[in-house]
Parts: C-alpha cells; structure tokens; sequence
C-alpha cells in the first residue's frame, strides 16, 4: 500500500514527465514552425534582392523595386520588417541588401518564458556585375552614336542609356553604302569568326536563340545586310516582336564592303517592337533595355568595355569582411 509521500512523488514525476512531453512537442512542432516562417522569409528576402539587383546602378529604382517584390512575397500586413540596403563592393552601387523579419508565434512554447513568440529572419544579397563576356548574343549590332545610348567618345567610352523610350533603328547595308559610321543606324554582325560567310539560315538561328559561345569586346566582321529582308531572318523577327534581345554596340566600322569590321565595345538590350523592309535596307522599331545576361564576371566588378550600358550579370552573393552587407 502506497503512502501519502509516495502518491506525492507520483504526482512530481507525472507532472515532470509531462513538462518534458511539451518540451518535446514545442520542439517538434514549434520548433518545425519557426523553420518554415525563416524559410518564407528567406525566400522572400532572395526574390527582393535579386529583382532589385535587375535595376543596379540605378540606387533608388533597385530599392522601389526590392520593396516592392519584398511586400509582393510577404503580404500587405504589418506582421513583417522590410530593409534594404545599397553598397558599393567594387563600384558605386554595385549590390543591395534586403532584410526580411517578422514574428512567429509558438504554439506550445509560450508556456515557457521568453518563447511566446520568436523573430525570424531572412537575409539576402545580390550583386550586379558588369561582365567582360557574354552569350545569347543576337547579330544586330547598333552604333555608339546613337542619341539614346548617350555615349562620350574615345578609346573607353561611358555610356547614359535612356531606357524604356521608343526609337528607330535604320539598317546601314556596309556592302553597299561605303561603311559610314551613323547615329541610329544598325548592321547585321558575324558572330562566328570561324565562319567567313554565314548564311540568312544561321543569322536567324542566332536572332532566334542567340549565339550559344561566350563573345568578348573587340573585331567582328560584318555580314550582307540583303540577309535581313530574306524570309528566314524575317521569320525569325516575327517570333521575336516583343521580346528583349541583347545587341552589341559598335565604336567604329573600319575596311571596306564585305572585308569591314565592326569594333564591338559592350552591349545593351533592345525590345524589338516592329520592324519594315525596304530593298536591300530596313528599318526596327522598339526600345533599349536594362539586360541581365548568363555572362562572365569582370574582374573587380568593372571593366568589360563600355560602362553604363546596362548589361550585366546578376546574383545572389556575400559580401567582403571590409564591407558588410547585412542591416544590423
């Protein structure tokens, strides 16, 4: 027979045992929960800085942006802490930070103290490299001058594109207009240097599905602009009407007619709009583009031909001990 001391030291045991029971089942189901409300906002904190990080140099568009994908992946409520953060790393405006909190409340936790609610976090930065090469590059090459890119001239020219504003393109046949260098004009370019003469076949696979190597800055030589009005080509912009494509900027076009070359300095996006043909010319309508590119990082950061022209490479990345990136 039990003494009134022994049922006591059952009741203890029972009521420490059952202590440890919800112990177990807030780390269990608490503990499970609070992962998933860090990972959501993880998620959300990497969607924001890398739809930021599309608009870098551009500070204040990248921190619109990022609040604006942040809020997008977090609700309208006031539960969340949205931060962001711009730093230069190796130029000015190089990568953003966001940061992403709210709380978590526990469920069988908050009969312990200090655990009724826990704050998560997700952290996230993204870099906006310049790039030295690129691929899925489409053969129509357009000229520095052109009053939109804004282009200072010289051996390194600086570039103020203006995107997002109609304009007009205006095929500039070298083969057989002599070769001038003109403000909006554009050119069809041989890519494959290991191929003299590339046929309309192999241009409108490029435009369609841009050149599948890595192409750096330097000499390319020309093709006949007739490929232009050939129904394959024309077939090939058809599909295109709409889509943002990437064309390389030339400085100068030197050599005459078919032996000229273009000096290729960087790249930009364009959204194809419409187009006309006329003859040997023709004419494209559309707009140039911020383009984020599968490309080679330059070093540092920098470099890669012309600057400002806006394409590069975006990822998510740390950031230098010298640096820090995260919001305190």
């Amino acid at each position: 027979m039990k003494t009134n001391n022994e049922h006591g030291q059952s009741m203890v045991i029972t009521v420490l045992f059952m202590v440890v029971l919800l112990g177990f089942a807030a780390l269990v189901l608490d503990v499970g929960s609070w992962y998933r409300a860090h990972r959501a906002a993880q998620s959300a904190a990497d969607a924001s800085a890398l739809a930021g990080a599309q608009e870098l140099p551009d500070g204040t568009t990248a921190t619109s942006l990022a609040y604006e994908y942040a809020t997008k992946n977090t609700g309208s409520g006031g539960s969340y802490s949205r931060q962001v953060k711009l730093i230069q790393q190796d130029y000015e405006t190089d990568t953003i930070s966001v940061k992403v909190t709210r709380p978590s409340p526990g469920f069988f936790a908050k009969i312990f103290p200090g655990f009724a609610t826990v704050s998560v976090t997700g952290h996230a930065t993204a870099r906006a490299w310049n790039v030295s090469q690129v691929r899925g590059v489409a053969p129509i090459t357009v000229n520095y001058k052109h009053p939109l890119l804004n282009c200072t001239r010289g051996q390194q020219p600086t570039c103020n594109p203006t995107f997002g504003t109609n304009t007009t393109l205006t095929l500039e046949d070298i083969h057989t207009s002599g070769g001038k260098d003109a403000a909006g004009s554009f050119g069809l370019i041989n890519l494959d240097q290991s191929d003299p003469n590339p046929g309309a076949n192999t241009l409108a696979n490029w435009l369609l599905n841009g050149f599948p190597n890595y192409l750096g800055i330097g000499k390319y030589e020309s093709s006949t602009g007739a490929n232009f009005n050939n129904s394959q080509f024309t077939d090939a912009l058809d599909k295109q009407i709409g889509h943002e494509l990437m064309f390389p900027v030339y400085r100068l076009l030197k050599g005459p007619g078919g032996n000229a070359k273009y000096d290729i300095i960087g790249w930009v996006g364009f959204v194809i709009t419409s187009y006309t043909t006329n003859g040997s010319g023709g004419t494209i309508y559309g707009h140039f583009t911020r383009y984020t590119t599968d490309g080679v990082p330059a070093d540092h950061g920098g470099g890669g031909g012309a600057k400002g022209l806006g394409v590069h490479k975006v990822e998510l990345s740390d950031c230098k001990n010298t640096d820090p990136c995260w919001i305190p």
